[in-house]
């Protein structure tokens, strides 16, 4: 229904909590290269469970390699540098959530190929800096479910 991408995903049990999400509510997960650890980590793999066989995840060795196969889904980039609060956007089922590394975000020439009405935030405290991703995926990803009134889940 959804497409959540991680753009250079680097802690492992982030991305194991995001398999659970996306095999919990339909989401398809794609990963973009380089990964900061191996699908294989024990790490990514517990917070996983055994969720990896009930849903879509795909690996792309860029941005640009998602985006070819993906040209006609609406764009959101989830980023602390938007303007706009993720619950200003009417969601449609196809749409893809963008969020980049726990550690820097979604790089600086991603979000300038975008218009500022294709980015989004999650409102928090002015001195703060982020939310931990699987909360950040886990929030904007319920909302757009919720918007679809949660068609398919029960």
């Amino acid at each position: 229904m959804f497409n959540i991408v991680l753009y250079q995903p680097e802690i492992p049990p982030n991305t194991g909590n995001i398999v659970r999400l996306c095999a919990n509510t339909g989401a398809s997960l794609h990963l973009i290269e380089p990964l900061g650890f191996h699908l294989t980590d024990k790490h990514f793999k517990r917070a996983g469970l055994d969720y990896n066989a009930a849903m879509v995840l795909k690996r792309y060795c860029s941005f640009d390699a998602y985006l070819e196969n993906y040209k006609d889904s609406s764009i959101y980039l989830c980023t602390t540098k938007a303007e706009n609060s993720y619950t200003s956007i009417s969601f449609k089922p196809g749409d893809t959530l963008v969020f980049g590394p726990e550690t820097r975000g979604l790089p600086n020439q991603i979000l300038t190929s975008f218009p500022e009405s294709q980015k989004i935030k999650i409102p928090m405290q002015a001195n703060s800096r982020s939310l931990n991703l699987s909360n950040a995926v886990s929030i904007i990803l319920y909302e757009a479910l919720r918007q679809q009134s949660f068609l398919g889940l029960r």
